[in-house]
């Protein structure tokens, strides 16, 4: 991934132990995911932790992809999502607006969008301060590709 651009820094506002970023804007496309300006370890110095909002457009998919030694917890804000998951990815669970989803480290997942006309917009929680750095692409065929 690349390194978040030095301008998103400035957007934070705060210090001496809390800090806001408001309302932020698109900043970063990976993978069929759109992301809004979060906190992470570049821009407020997180320890254990990242955050933003994520958008997966209508129709789209998050392709085959392991979070590597950390926990993701979503929240889905609006729309459908599907996840294929496990070896092979060969496990399905939906989910909607209002609910939770809790994804252990290294579990093999793909995320698609159910609806072909509305976004899936989810907000995203990370026990990697980085966000980026330990997500790697999976194959279907069981592997983890290098």
């Amino acid at each position: 991934m690349s390194n978040m651009p030095e301008g998103l820094k400035r957007r934070v506002e705060g210090g001496d132990g809390i800090f806001v970023i408001r309302s932020s804007e698109t900043c970063r496309a990976w993978n069929g995911i759109t992301y809004k300006i979060g906190m992470s370890a570049e821009n407020v110095g997180a320890k254990q932790l990242s955050m933003n909002v994520a958008t997966i457009p209508p129709g789209g998919v998050a392709y085959a992809h392991v979070h590597v030694g950390f926990e993701v917890m979503l929240y889905i804000l609006e729309g459908r999502v599907r996840h294929e998951y496990g070896e092979g990815l060969t496990q399905k669970i939906d989910n909607q607006a209002g609910d939770f989803i809790f994804i252990e480290p290294s579990v093999p997942h793909e995320v698609f969008n159910l609806s072909t006309t509305e976004p899936v917009v989810a907000v995203v929680a990370r026990s990697d301060a980085s966000e980026w750095e330990n997500i790697v692409p999976y194959t279907k065929g069981g592997k983890r590709k290098e």
